[in-house]
């Protein structure tokens, strides 16, 4: 096996049928055996993902003419070569050879490749140079994405845009029902993985090195979960209360719906609501492992009559189909996939589900709106609209020391305190 072609197929897949860089990774890897081999193909591939503006511009400045569209194998081929050749600790040349001979099934594809990686090494400073004078090369997003970025956060583009293209840290929630933060920090330390505390989550630790959940003390018995410091404030910012009813609307893959269960047990009821059925089975997945229970049902956020009792909820998360845009480190494939048009679509269908879910809130209850996205449109300005049109709703204040406070709810901007880009806004309907 070619590991290198293995990854040129899951770019192929990536790059030119618009899939997802997680699931096309979750086609191919578990036919790869060799857990060595599993650890260099996704650390091309997210490396290729994340530097994708940069390399393109390198590789197209080094072709006499682009490469056609069913020449996509050999277009991630390229690009691959151009990430090990800048990026990656390969010798020069086992990338250059180990590249070259995955093209097997297009020989022709060979010279190509190995005049851009001998052209690349001789003009490595100029083309880099060229790149750098870019914008879209050297930050490495699309122009629209820098446009809203810039646009929305100008004093915090750069930072932004610099953490969207680092490898996010593994952050952990210890499961406080099961033990204490600073003991399962022993349990890890023992283990030989050095972890420290996180801020603002109880539960919150972040280690110094990505490990796999396997190397995880008492992970299957359910001590803890892989969730970031962000998503993990939802159940903080809900405050559920013993005996209350509780939604999670558009909930897989279940992390807050956990997270909520752990922290309030004594719950009279905690629906999680997804459209997906095949997502609903991870959050099903999630509950079996840590031990928790909730009224699992499929269906879409905007046809509540097909799945809903009729009995309103106390409390209600929505955690937002949204861009994404504050996850990018971790899936570098929104930067390609993403386009400006999808932004207006989204904030639409935001919209509908804040409205629909209002109805389902009892008076006195309180609603969360959420997203992973640090776009005001879909966030601040949604949340604004929202509460212009319904007098029955009331904001309340979020007066934590995480984040920015914006004119509503409130922002963390992404690589702020290690946190992923989350927006968070609490309302209040008021009491009958």
């Amino acid at each position: 096996m070619n590991s290198r072609a293995v990854a040129a197929s899951v770019l192929q897949r990536v790059l030119q049928d618009k899939h997802s860089l997680t699931a096309a990774l979750d086609a191919v890897l578990p036919s790869v055996t060799v857990l060595q081999d599993r650890s260099f193909i996704q650390a091309l591939c997210y490396g290729v993902v994340r530097h994708y503006a940069e390399l393109d511009f390198i590789l197209n400045t080094l072709l006499s003419k682009p490469l056609k569209a069913k020449e996509a194998e050999v277009k991630a081929l390229a690009l691959m070569g151009l990430y090990q050749l800048k990026y990656m600790r390969v010798k020069e040349h086992a990338a250059v050879s180990e590249t070259v001979s995955a093209a097997k099934r297009q020989p022709w594809a060979k010279a190509l490749l190995n005049a851009v990686f001998r052209r690349y090494g001789r003009e490595r400073e100029a083309l880099d140079a060229l790149a750098e004078a870019n914008p879209s090369a050297k930050y490495n997003h699309p122009d629209w994405l820098m446009a809203k970025i810039r646009h929305d956060w100008p004093e915090h583009a750069e930072q932004i845009l610099q953490a969207n293209n680092q490898p996010p840290p593994m952050a952990l929630r210890v499961n406080l029902t099961c033990c204490s933060r600073d003991a399962y920090q022993a349990l890890l330390t023992a283990a030989g993985i050095e972890a420290e505390v996180g801020q603002f989550s109880p539960a919150a630790l972040i280690l110094k090195q990505a490990v796999s959940v396997g190397e995880l003390p008492h992970f299957e018995q359910g001590w803890v979960s892989v969730q970031d410091t962000a998503a993990q404030l939802a159940a903080q910012v809900l405050d559920v209360q013993p005996g209350q009813r509780v939604l999670d609307l558009c909930a897989a893959p279940g992390g807050k719906t956990c997270a909520i269960l752990e922290r309030q047990p004594a719950l009279k009821a905690m629906w999680a609501v997804d459209i997906d059925a095949n997502r609903l089975l991870r959050v099903q997945e999630n509950l079996h492992r840590l031990r928790l229970s909730a009224e699992l049902r499929t269906g879409d956020a905007l046809a509540v009559t097909d799945w809903w009792d009729g009995q309103l909820f106390e409390r209600i998360l929505v955690d937002a189909p949204c861009s994404a845009l504050g996850v990018i480190r971790r899936h570098p494939d929104i930067k390609v996939l993403r386009l400006a048009e999808d932004i207006d679509a989204l904030a639409a269908l935001q919209q509908q589900i804040i409205a629909t879910a209002w109805g389902l809130l009892a008076p006195g209850g309180v609603l969360v709106y959420a997203t992973c996205s640090v776009l005001k449109q879909e966030n601040e300005q949604q949340v604004s609209a929202f509460l212009s049109q319904h007098p029955d709703a009331t904001e309340l204040a979020i007066d934590e020391p995480w984040g920015i406070a914006v004119s509503a709810g409130r922002q963390i901007i992404t690589g702020m305190h290690t946190m992923d880009g989350f927006y968070y806004a609490r309302l209040l309907k008021k009491p009958d």
